[in-house]
C-alpha cells in the first residue's frame, strides 16, 4: 500500500489530457496544478521526516510495484506526445491555447521524461537504463545521463560541476551555463571513455554519438509526419522540460561547496552538500527527488528508500514552491543566502 501514493503522479497526465481536449484556461491546468495548487498545499501540510525502519526498508526494496510504476511512464509519455502533436494542430485554436498545451507537454517532459529517466538511468541493469534513455529522448535531453552519472555525481558542490549553482548566480544565466556546459562535458566524458579502450570517438559504443543520431531521427520523423509547426511545438515543449530540470539543478546545490585540503583534493560528498525538502506533496509527485542528499550519498538507491537525515540542509518549502522563488532572484538570494550563512 505504501507504493500507491506515488501513483498520484498520474494526476499530471490526467490534467494534461484535460489541457489537450479543452480550450480556454483549461489548457493551462497542468501549470496551475504543479505551480499553483501544490505550492499552496505545502504552505499548510507539515514536512515529514519519517524514514522506513530496517525491516520496512527490506520489504519496500523488494516491492516491484515501485519499478513497474516507472515502466508505466514510458508508454504514457509517448502516447501523450502523439496526443500533443494532434492537439496543437486543431482548428480555431487561439495562440494562448497553443501556449497552454505546449506548457502542459513541457511539464510532462520535465516530470516524467527527465525525472523518471534520471531515476532509471541510475539502475544497474540495461533494461531499466534503456527505458530511462527512451524517456530522456522524448525530452531531447539524452546527454543528461553521461554527464549526470559521470560528471555531476563526481564533481557536485565544486566549481568543476556545471550543475552546481554558485552563490548569487542568477537562475537565468545558470540555465545557459549548466545546460550547454553539461552537454559539452558529456561529449568529453564519452570521448575519453572511448580513448581508454582504444576506440575512435566515432564508434557505436560512444553513447553521445548514438544519442545524437536518435535525436536527429526523432526530430526528422516528427517533421516528416507532422510538419514544421508541430516540430517547433515539440522543441519548445522539450525546452520547457529542460528548463524545469535546470531549475531543479539550481535549487538542489545552490551555494554549497565541498572543502579542499592542502593538496587541493575535495572532501568526499556528504549529505550536507545538497538542499532537501521533506514537504510531502512535491516529494511524492517527484519520486522522492527532494531527498537529494541521500541520493548523492548513494546514487544507486531506489527512490522509495531515500532517507531524510538531520545533517541535510532544508529548504523552506517543497520543490515546486522553491522553483517559483528562483524566478525572483533578489528574493531567492534574501531567503537562501541567510540559510547559507547559518550553515557550519
Amino acid at each position: 500500500m505504501k507504493a500507491l501514493k506515488y501513483f498520484t503522479v498520474l494526476l499530471i497526465p490526467f490534467t494534461t489530457y484535460i489541457a489537450f481536449t479543452n480550450k480556454g484556461w483549461l489548457t493551462f491546468l497542468p501549470l496551475f496544478f504543479v505551480f499553483g495548487l501544490i505550492p499552496f498545499l505545502e504552505l499548510f501540510i507539515k514536512p515529514s521526516k519519517n524514514n522506513y525502519t530496517t525491516e520496512e526498508e527490506k520489504i519496500e526494496k523488494a516491492n516491484k510495484l515501485y519499478t513497474y510504476l516507472l515502466y508505466l511512464m514510458l508508454p504514457i509519455q509517448f502516447v501523450f506526445l502523439i496526443l500533443f502533436f494532434s492537439s496543437i494542430q486543431q482548428d480555431n485554436l487561439a495562440t494562448f491555447e497553443i501556449i497552454g498545451r505546449v506548457l502542459a507537454m513541457g511539464i510532462m517532459c520535465g516530470v516524467i521524461g527527465i525525472n523518471v529517466g534520471h531515476e532509471l538511468g541510475h539502475r544497474n541493469n540495461r533494461f531499466d537504463e534503456l527505458i530511462g534513455e527512451s524517456l530522456l529522448l522524448s525530452s531531447l535531453n539524452t546527454h543528461f545521463l553521461p554527464y549526470h552519472n559521470g560528471g555531476h555525481h563526481f564533481n557536485v558542490a565544486t566549481p568543476k560541476d556545471a550543475a552546481t549553482a554558485r552563490k548569487n548566480e542568477w537562475i537565468f544565466t545558470f540555465w545557459i551555463r549548466s545546460h550547454f556546459t553539461s552537454y559539452y562535458q558529456a561529449w568529453v566524458l564519452e570521448n575519453n571513455r572511448m580513448k581508454s579502450v582504444n576506440r575512435n570517438w566515432f564508434h557505436p559504443q560512444n553513447r553521445m554519438l548514438i544519442y545524437t543520431i536518435c535525436n536527429i531521427l526523432l526530430l526528422g520523423s516528427i517533421f516528416y509526419f507532422y510538419g514544421s509547426f508541430v516540430t517547433i511545438g515539440f522543441v519548445l515543449a522539450t525546452i520547457i522540460g529542460i528548463l524545469l530540470l535546470e531549475t531543479v539543478n539550481y535549487i538542489e546545490h545552490y551555494g554549497l561547496l565541498r572543502k579542499q585540503n592542502k593538496h587541493g583534493r575535495y572532501e568526499r560528498v556528504k549529505r550536507s552538500h545538497s538542499w532537501n525538502s521533506n514537504h510531502p506533496v512535491g516529494k511524492i509527485l517527484l519520486f522522492n527527488l527532494s531527498r537529494h542528499s541521500d541520493h548523492h550519498y548513494n546514487g544507486a538507491k531506489h527512490y522509495q528508500l531515500l532517507k531524510s537525515v538531520p545533517e541535510s540542509p532544508q529548504m523552506p518549502t517543497g520543490y515546486p514552491g522553491m522553483m517559483l522563488l528562483t524566478l525572483i532572484p533578489p528574493l531567492w538570494f534574501l531567503v537562501m543566502n541567510k540559510k547559507l550563512q547559518k550553515m557550519p
